[in-house]
């Protein structure tokens, strides 16, 4: 039996329309109904990171932009020409099939493995070494996607998949986004979403070095050959496949399902291939991407987003491209757009979490090096004020457990009980969260003044952390030795943030 899914035209994309509601649309109305849709929302934030780098890779191969002009001009057009679109998509169309028996879309067979569970596609689902997140089918007990779902799943493994054993001599090696945060500016349309991110292409400045046989997955003979680690170029890099993934469709009632497919090791990246949507720090002479964490909020690290053209750094490129459309005369720097943070946090094949975070982005951080340096003062006030809560949170707990200490050594509790008793009073869980909120008004009020907006976080950044204090101290049982506590651990406070906020 012949299986067919046009992903032009068949619905697979969802998209978030102005009343709030989702509609899923083909690749073509995505885009040529994007000026009139909000956003991609796909059912975890992989996959809107994966749709959005699609998206993007078609864009680049219809419209470039080269330059600024040409890039101007489709922002102003305020919508994709159709017509060129349109003729696009209808020369690859037989490409765009996501069940064809000769190129099957962002898939290949490899005979050398026995088909498995779908299950192994999605993340949220519980399968080898991980664990089950926001779905309970198990792989012992499979699963069936429809072709839409199955579509989103594929796009999503190229990117995403993680690491690991393959049966094969061969391993899995990770997708380009497995690691690091991802980063896209948004602005109030799906079009104004996806415009802001195309960044010139191709040129020498271009986000990856470009050959002149760049292009997607989907127009190359054979995306697997050559094999090789290092991308012709931006389009190969956002179409890359890392996976020869192939879906076995079957019959079901009146509909068409996939429950079984199968996978091998295909594309094997280069590591020192930097993504343009993530940002790097330099750390002992290698940069190192930026990724999530439970422990650390990633609101903490905004000034280092926007610290462009400094050496040590390179931020994610859509930050400086937003910059060079400033200095274009195409945005304004008084305006304040938004981005978009995606991906997971994992290790050793296994998923912990996906997060999708919103963040304020004022584009006149994006040239002033004073504005971002205030920030960052800002940010660095933060940090010293919690080591001082911290201090004398453990001062706090060395006197609970040694009423006697008296800065003798020999008196100090042992470091494995004020480890305990420290950490089950979840001091950073009382203080950074309740900071989010107001260092978000802090990057906003610091574009119209560089001085007030920090004295009145200051004083925000020591409310918070005697409230975190007083809470913990305050669940104390009632004693003398509590009492004795709370005080020198008080005193000590009073004395750091006295020092840390003068």
């Amino acid at each position: 039996m012949t299986f067919t899914f046009d992903l032009i035209n068949s619905p697979w994309v969802p998209c978030i329309l102005p009343s709030g509601g989702i509609r899923e649309l083909g690749l073509r109305n995505a885009l040529a109904q994007a000026h009139d849709l909000r956003e991609v929302h796909g059912e975890s934030p992989l996959v809107t990171a994966a749709l959005y780098r699609l998206l993007l890779a078609v864009l680049h191969r219809v419209f470039g932009p080269a330059d600024y002009d040409k890039w101007g001009a489709l922002w102003e057009a305020g919508g994709w020409d159709t017509g060129r679109l349109d003729a696009y998509l209808e020369k690859w169309r037989s490409r765009f099939d996501l069940f064809a028996t000769e190129r099957p879309f962002y898939q290949a067979a490899d005979a050398r493995v026995k088909p498995k569970s779908v299950i192994n596609l999605v993340h949220e689902v519980a399968s080898g070494n991980n664990a089950t997140l926001f779905d309970h089918h198990t792989e012992e007990g499979g699963m069936a996607l429809t072709p839409a779902a199955a579509a989103r799943a594929v796009v999503t493994t190229q990117s995403f998949g993680l690491a690991g054993l393959s049966g094969l001599d061969q391993k899995f090696t990770d997708g380009t986004c497995a690691r690091g945060v991802l980063f896209l500016a948004q602005g109030k349309t799906l079009f104004e979403t996806l415009a802001l991110n195309l960044l010139r292409y191709p040129g020498d400045d271009a986000a990856l070095p470009c050959r002149g046989d760049d292009c997607p997955a989907w127009e190359m003979t054979d995306p697997y050959a050559p094999e090789r680690s290092l991308p012709r170029g931006y389009l190969d890099y956002l179409t890359w496949q890392s996976r020869r993934i192939l879906l076995l469709p079957e019959a079901s009632a009146n509909s068409v399902v996939v429950r079984q497919m199968t996978t091998a090791p295909a594309l094997r990246l280069d590591s020192t291939v930097l993504d343009p949507m993530k940002h790097y720090v330099k750390r002992d002479e290698e940069l190192a991407m930026l990724r999530f964490s439970e422990e650390r909020a990633l609101w903490r690290d905004s000034a280092a987003l926007f610290r462009l053209r400094s050496e040590g750094w390179r931020p994610p490129l859509v930050f400086d491209h937003l910059g060079s459309l400033i200095e274009e005369g195409y945005l304004e720097r008084s305006q304040t757009l938004r981005y978009l943070a995606l991906g997971m946090a994992n290790d050793q094949g296994r998923v912990f979490f996906f997060r999708s975070e919103r963040m304020p982005l004022p584009l006149a951080y994006l040239r002033n090096r004073g504005l971002v340096d205030a920030l960052n003062s800002g940010e660095m006030l933060a940090e010293n004020v919690a080591r001082q809560l911290w201090g004398a949170v453990r001062t706090l707990a060395t006197y609970v457990l040694s009423p006697g200490y008296d800065g003798d050594e020999k008196h100090r509790p042992v470091r494995e009980d004020l480890d305990a008793l420290t950490d089950s009073w979840a001091v950073e869980r009382g203080y950074w969260p309740r900071l989010e909120l107001p260092f978000l008004r802090l990057v906003q009020d610091l574009t119209a003044d560089e001085v007030e907006p920090l004295e009145e976080w200051a004083q925000t950044l020591q409310r918070t952390a005697w409230t975190t204090f007083e809470q913990i101290a305050g669940n104390l049982e009632m004693s003398t030795r509590a009492l004795r506590a709370t005080v020198q651990a008080r005193e000590q406070l009073a004395m750091g943030l006295g020092k840390v906020c003068p």
